[in-house]
């Protein structure tokens, strides 16, 4: 892909030098308006889409924006310099003509300029907002756009390049359809968020799943309730999705709070019998002290001020009764203490979990990079909201720690940002985890 894309960086940028610098030829021959026009709206139209192997038309347009800003960044200086003979040479004889080249010039350039940025940022994923900011504020300062531009187009083409490597993936062993499990796999959310049509919690991992064989529910529990109230609700949608699809278990993955929901539904509610294998990621399983610190630091009517905003606001969203305090006391470390001194692990259901760590603050976005150094300070190592010591629990326990300095976030393990990040694929590191269940018959 790399080599087909320079072939064609050098073609376009040749193809868009020679007509950004045709001035003089169309003044002497207006029939070079009937090859230059056409030209100009082929590579405006068509760069870069059918050399693309993916079916995603998102990323195709991504990569004909980022071709396009690449291509226009060499015509670019190249056109710099040449105008810059042409002004010694042109100018004394008739500065006019020398004008309007450079008009026609830099009219070509703009206008590719802005097919290729307006692709690129209506499309990509990876920019996010920093970046576009960054492109917008360095667009008319001399060499930082240039600077700026440059980063645009190496997050993008990046992109672009590994989204056609995974599609190449998933296109060869789609016949094997290693996430196709036994039972259906149930999606549990965390605390303070809800399953919705237009955000997905799990970001892009479920469609990666269901393009590997995956059958995916999602568990819908309050975004703020109790343990025992999400597991009663999570144990009303298992039936729900056993009803309709005829089997007999589900396969959990739940993040966060979802996992000790899960575990009381397992444990308290009798539905061990219902659940083959439970999956936790990033569950506070020893609760979080520095949420003992805060109920205790801060004064009660605080608390109970934020508590009624956030439950008055959910109201107003369709939640039927949101409790935010209940929701935090239950995820304390003196809370969860008592929590596992009652609850039980059925030797029927298969137990694993997986943690993450940020080394660093800045590894995360916020406010996980602000709740970051207070976690530190009373748990230690952490993923900007739960400890390292509280994720382990169950049969098989992994914990990921990236070489690279970016680290995996609270968020991050669930692909929450859509972000890519060096040395940890999310998506595939799903499938793995999916299809080592399908491999135990589970």
């Amino acid at each position: 892909m790399k080599k087909i894309f320079r072939i064609a960086f050098y073609i376009y940028t040749f193809l868009l030098f020679a007509i950004a610098n045709s001035y003089f030829a169309i003044c002497r021959n207006l029939n070079f308006l009937f090859l230059i026009i056409p030209l100009f709206l082929l590579i405006n139209t068509f760069a870069g889409i059918f050399s693309l192997k993916t079916p995603s038309k998102r990323m195709k347009i991504c990569y004909h924006g980022s071709l396009l800003l690449s291509a226009f960044t060499l015509s670019a200086l190249l056109s710099f310099f040449i105008q810059i003979v042409l002004a010694i040479f042109t100018i004394p004889r008739d500065p006019m003509a020398f004008l309007w080249n450079t008009l026609f010039c830099i009219g070509i350039h703009f206008l590719l300029f802005w097919n290729g940025i307006i692709c690129v940022y209506l499309t990509s994923r990876q920019l996010g907002i920093k970046h576009r900011l960054t492109g917008v504020i360095c667009g008319m300062i001399p060499i930082a756009n240039l600077f700026a531009l440059n980063s645009i187009i190496r997050i993008t083409l990046r992109e672009v390049f590994l989204e056609e490597k995974k599609a190449k993936v998933n296109m060869e062993r789609k016949s094997q359809q290693i996430c196709a499990t036994k039972y259906p796999l149930l999606l549990v959310h965390g605390v303070f968020f809800r399953d919705t049509k237009y955000f997905n919690y799990w970001g892009r991992i479920p469609r990666e799943l269901e393009e590997n064989g995956a059958v995916i529910f999602y568990g819908n529990p309050s975004s703020a309730a109790s343990i025992a109230n999400s597991a009663a609700e999570l144990s009303d949608r298992i039936r729900e999705i056993l009803k309709k699809t005829g089997a007999e278990k589900v396969n959990i993955i739940a993040h966060s709070k979802g996992g000790l929901d899960c575990r009381y539904a397992m444990s308290e509610l009798d539905m061990a019998p219902y659940i083959a294998s439970l999956t936790t990621i990033n569950t506070p399983h020893r609760g979080c002290l520095f949420a003992d610190y805060l109920l205790t630091k801060i004064p009660e009517k605080t608390q109970h001020q934020v508590a009624s905003v956030y439950n008055e606001t959910l109201k107003k969203l369709g939640e039927e009764a949101p409790d935010f305090l209940v929701a935090v006391n239950n995820l304390t470390d003196s809370f969860c203490q008592e929590l596992n001194k009652k609850l039980h692990t059925p030797s029927s259901v298969y137990c694993q979990s997986v943690g993450s760590v940020m080394p660093r603050a800045s590894g995360g976005t916020f406010p996980l990079n602000f709740s970051y150094h207070l976690v530190k300070y009373f748990d230690g190592p952490n993923d900007g909201l739960v400890s390292a010591n509280s994720f382990e629990w169950g049969e098989n326990y992994t914990l990921l720690q990236p070489t690279h300095k970016r680290g995996i976030s609270h968020g991050d393990i669930i692909d929450l940002n859509r972000e890519n990040i060096e040395g940890f694929d999310v998506r595939e590191f799903y499938v793995e985890l999916v299809s080592d269940l399908k491999d135990r018959g589970l």
